[in-house]
């Protein structure tokens, strides 16, 4: 099974708008990234977020991307601050594919988490849009790819 996690693309300065929206390169960004998921096949069984702004509009964006027709669901555990092994919980149990869209350091703690390494010591960057697929097999999470909106490269890295 697959978990894929996604960090939000970019967001206004809070200077700006306090809500943080996503700028227009970062929506920009997130197309990108959600239509070469789209080319790879990804399918998910449920798409959720951390309720602020930025990451349900990436998550929307996903969603539309890969005509995926559920529900969007704001979760609890996806906050830039929460406690990783909340949501390695989740993932562990899981019945079919899921896709999280969150924030730093949240994600890159619970990334290292997944791979069996120090939640303290990110082993992923999660620029803004990364999306980072991993695949539990034998009892063990494994990083299979990550997609990163990178247009002067390919931005598909193998794990």
């Amino acid at each position: 099974m697959e978990v894929y996690l996604v960090r939000h693309g970019e967001a206004a300065a809070q200077t700006g708008d306090p809500r943080r929206p996503l700028t227009p390169a970062g929506r920009r960004d997130v197309e990108r990234v959600a239509h070469a998921a789209a080319t790879r096949g990804v399918s998910v069984g449920e798409i959720v977020h951390s309720g602020i702004l930025r990451a349900h509009q990436t998550a929307e964006i996903f969603s539309r991307v890969l005509n995926f027709s559920a529900v969007l669901k704001e979760v609890a555990g996806l906050k830039p601050d929460d406690d990783p092994f909340l949501a390695k919980a989740e993932l562990d149990t899981a019945a079919t594919p899921i896709m999280m869209v969150g924030h730093l350091p949240h994600l890159g703690r619970l990334a290292a988490l997944l791979a069996g390494a120090d939640p303290d010591a990110p082993l992923v960057e999660f620029t803004p849009a990364t999306l980072v697929c991993f695949s539990h097999h034998e009892q063990r999470w494994k990083i299979v790819w990550k997609i990163t909106p990178a247009p002067a490269q390919s931005g598909v890295d193998r794990q």
